[in-house]
């Protein structure tokens, strides 16, 4: 299993960001995925998950509104859309599979929003 995040970056506060996270090794259209993030200091939390046919969506209640997780499976590619970006939104986001059990985790990227 692998599963590459990527589209981090810097951005001012109000900006927009898409992240993108590749998969591999395992049945991408059958399986649930999941965008979490940890910021300095903290735990790592659950930003939002997605249904294998992208149907059923849920997010943190902080990211309602402003983020959006989307599936293309025929690329394997789970975004995360993030709008109206806060400071409060810095930290390494990941992308994480539970595939027969066990999680996976992609390597992370860096966001970064200040001005």
């Amino acid at each position: 299993v692998q599963l590459v995040e990527s589209g981090g970056g810097l951005v001012q506060p109000g900006g927009s960001l898409r992240l993108s996270c590749v998969a591999s090794g395992f049945t991408f259209s059958s399986s649930y995925m999941r965008w979490h993030r940890q910021a300095p200091g903290k735990e790592r939390e659950l930003v939002a998950y997605i249904s294998s046919a992208g149907g059923i969506t849920n997010y943190a209640e902080s990211m309602k509104g402003r983020f959006t997780i989307s599936r293309d499976n025929a690329k394997n590619t789970v975004y995360l859309q993030m709008n109206s970006l806060r400071p409060e939104d810095t930290a390494v986001y990941y992308c994480n599979a539970r595939v027969w059990g066990n999680d996976y985790w992609g390597q992370g990227t860096q966001v970064t929003v200040s001005s």
